[in-house]
């Protein structure tokens, strides 16, 4: 079986990287995937093609370019000839969905990964959900949801509930646990004290992750225990971001932050990590969390998208937008003896682990896939 990916680009996300473990480096007998980004190979895309995945980028920039993509696609899809296009996100599901259909003779599968719709994006992007609402009903087979909460928020802006299904995220968890392996040198390697209680969270820089949420709880910590220090680590989380910048100046946390920008070897940097917080508004389900639980680490999250469902009671919730709310959680784990803390940790990993591994997901794409081809 044949499967042809479409996705907007190919840095580091969510998205992306889910899409790298779910191919696998095309190592599973029966399959073939390809991938096609809407605009560059990206950081991701190298990594793909470094595996002897084949990634086509068709250099998409603004609206303008649509038509030409759009029509480039087409061509390609029709000269390959897949049994299945599986696209990724809003942009990919129009273009791509339109361009499999025009080509005809395959089968076509949307992806959706927000929550909360109405917090998200630009009003181009508010437009393109409305279009797509209404494309559900006519041109994917059926539409994948990477959260529960992603689902119900789309059938709400009237998505066809009838194509809809869920299947979360999968982690590679024998390389999480490898990275955890790495925490003494990775520490060293950051320049955090031994004696440092670390709290850190990932990320792209936008709003709905509420990074200025993290920084406001970190001042609140700082002054109850005087050997935490913060990391954050993500596109734009760098010394460069003036935004980011004063907002620890106004915090006078200057001298206790380490903002380490994109990272190739995220896993790694979370392992260095006593807690890891996510901070976000709104999200679906949201693979850095996942990833802090399978390097072992005890979690803090907001009650957005499917957080709870990926926690279970190995973790805490807070309240979005509640910094107050964050640093108490954030203490109340700094607080607990050392073992406790890692023995909640090895729950969050165990948890992972027989619930959520990459496995099982392919297992259930796969199935998916084949169900749609017949």
């Amino acid at each position: 079986m044949q499967i042809l990916h479409v996705i907007i680009g190919l840095d580091i996300g969510g998205a992306e990287m889910m899409l790298s473990r779910l191919i696998d480096g095309n190592r599973h007998p029966g399959e073939q995937h390809a991938v096609v980004s809407l605009t560059t190979v990206g950081a991701v895309g190298s990594q793909l093609q470094a595996q002897g995945v084949p990634v086509t980028a068709l250099g998409l920039r603004g609206l303008a370019g649509v038509p030409t993509c759009l029509l480039k696609l087409r061509r390609l899809i029709a000269e390959r000839r897949p049994d299945v296009v599986q696209t990724w996100m809003y942009h990919a599901d129009f273009i791509g969905g339109l361009a499999a259909r025009l080509a005809g003779r395959c089968h076509v599968v949307w992806g959706v990964r927000t929550t909360h719709v109405g917090m998200e994006g630009s009003r181009a992007t508010s437009l393109l959900r409305r279009v797509c609402a209404l494309l559900s009903r006519h041109v994917p087979d059926t539409i994948v949801c990477a959260a529960e909460a992603s689902r119900r928020a789309h059938v709400d802006v009237g998505y066809d509930a009838r194509r809809m299904h869920v299947i979360p995220n999968g982690f590679d968890t024998q390389a999480l646990e490898a990275a955890a392996a790495r925490r003494a040198d990775q520490r060293a390697a950051l320049g955090l004290p031994p004696d440092a209680l670390v709290i850190g969270t990932a990320g792209r820089f936008n709003p709905v992750k509420d990074f200025g949420n993290f920084i406001r709880a970190a001042g609140i910590v700082a002054r109850e225990v005087p050997s935490a220090r913060f990391v954050l680590a993500g596109r734009h989380l760098d010394a460069h971001n003036e935004h980011l910048v004063g907002w620890i100046a106004a915090e006078s946390l200057a001298d206790r932050f380490s903002l380490l920008g994109e990272r190739r070897d995220l896993p790694a940097c979370l392992a260095a990590l006593d807690v890891y917080c996510l901070t976000s508004r709104s999200e679906g389900f949201p693979n850095v969390l996942g990833e802090a639980m399978g390097v072992g680490l005890p979690c803090v999250s907001t009650d957005v998208g499917d957080a709870a469902l990926l926690l279970g009671d190995t973790g805490l919730l807070v309240p979005k937008e509640d910094s107050p709310a964050l640093a108490a959680a954030v203490l109340d784990l700094l607080r607990r003896p050392p073992a406790a803390r890692r023995a909640l940790g090895l729950a969050a990993q165990e948890r992972l682990q027989r619930h959520f591994s990459i496995d099982a997901a392919r297992a259930r794409f796969v199935e998916l896939y084949r169900a749609v081809a017949k």
